[in-house]
């Protein structure tokens, strides 16, 4: 059997996938939800990394409820696993994620989080825990940036309305996640800094009376189909013909962009040449993403490394699963900050 695993490791180790210690044992994974683009492709990578590794795996989906999710950890504790890998439903939480820790760590069962943020203080309290993700104000800040570089190197073409101001709208993924506030708010903030810097006006939300200057997908699932839903009714009073045109979308993740994007196009606009184009950015760079921004029909995203995280969360479970430092053999582009946080870093997308 390890003969046969270390041939699949060798295998993988040349298709790239990265190299990951053998470590015999099992892991139970809790996903937020399965549905999610961006973590399926983690998921995706993370399994054949897992699988090249000698771990077996569970993969169970919280369907973004945070009692149904608590309930599988706490059966999956009582049952016996190696190890927890948590992709927890409620952020900025304290109690909930703690709550998870103390049972980890009265079974003397490793845990790692993942991708959706948990604070320092609960991971440390453990010392067989750490968090794997993002520094995830980077996210928004490098969106803003980038959107106010595009938007300056043209400002004129895309100021369809002609008055001096690039109207926009923002769709927010969920109201109390910690990346999406952030990337809400750079994502805005750094692109007006860049306008402003230049001697342009800050951007303007397109609806005066929404004091948030947001549309948020209520079910909290980042949803494309909510993002074509808003704005396809955005389009419907918002548009050339009325003068009043949306000239930009920001969305905190692809699947929205994507949606919006779609609208658009429904709507006449971002089909190609000869056809209006609104500047639509995203963040996590799914192949979607990258194929309309490729073609030309979105205009930017921020990369998050999907295959890297999970590259670092195999190696650390295969680590904590065989009794070693959990950092061993970590990926040297992957940062480690103050001990409990590994940091899987961004990058700007815009086309080949």
């Amino acid at each position: 059997m390890k003969k046969i695993l270390a041939l699949v490791l060798a295998l993988t180790m040349v298709l790239g996938m990265g190299s990951v210690a053998l470590a015999e044992g099992n892991a139970q994974v809790f996903w937020y939800t399965m549905s999610d683009t961006y973590l399926a492709s983690v998921r995706t990578a993370l399994n054949a990394k897992l699988d090249a590794a000698g771990i077996s795996y569970v993969d169970q989906d919280g369907n973004a409820t945070q009692t149904t999710q608590t309930d599988q950890i706490t059966t999956a504790i009582a049952t016996g696993t190696d190890l927890l890998a948590v992709n927890i439903v409620e952020t900025g939480a304290d109690g909930i994620a703690q709550n998870v820790v103390d049972q980890a760590k009265a079974a003397g069962i490793p845990l790692l989080f993942f991708n959706r943020s948990v604070s320092a203080d609960v991971v440390k309290s453990y010392d067989t825990c750490c968090f794997v993700g993002t520094n995830y104000e980077q996210a928004g800040i490098m969106q803003g940036d980038m959107i106010g570089d595009y938007l300056l190197a043209n400002y004129d073409a895309y100021d369809l309305n002609g008055d001096g101001v690039i109207s926009y709208v923002m769709f927010k993924g969920q109201e109390d996640n910690q990346e999406a506030i952030a990337r809400t708010k750079y994502g805005q903030e750094n692109a007006d800094a860049k306008l402003v810097a230049a001697g342009k006006p800050a951007l303007k939300f397109y609806d005066e009376s929404n004091a948030q200057k947001y549309l948020v997908d209520q079910a909290g699932t980042w949803s494309r189909q909510v993002a074509q839903d808003y704005m396809t009714t955005i389009l419907a009073q918002y548009n050339l013909d009325a003068g009043n045109m949306v000239e930009l979308v920001i969305a905190n993740n692809d699947e929205m962009a994507l949606g919006a994007m779609q609208a658009l196009q429904q709507a006449g606009y971002n089909n190609g040449e000869g056809t209006t184009t609104i500047p639509v950015f995203g963040v996590d760079a799914t192949a979607d993403a990258v194929a309309a921004i490729d073609a030309g029909t979105m205009a930017g995203t921020i990369k998050q490394d999907a295959d890297g995280m999970a590259e670092a969360i195999a190696t650390i479970a295969a680590n904590m699963i065989a009794g070693k430092d959990m950092y061993e053999g970590l990926n040297e582009n992957f940062t480690v900050e103050d001990g409990w946080k590994v940091v899987i870093p961004y990058a700007v997308y815009t086309g080949k």
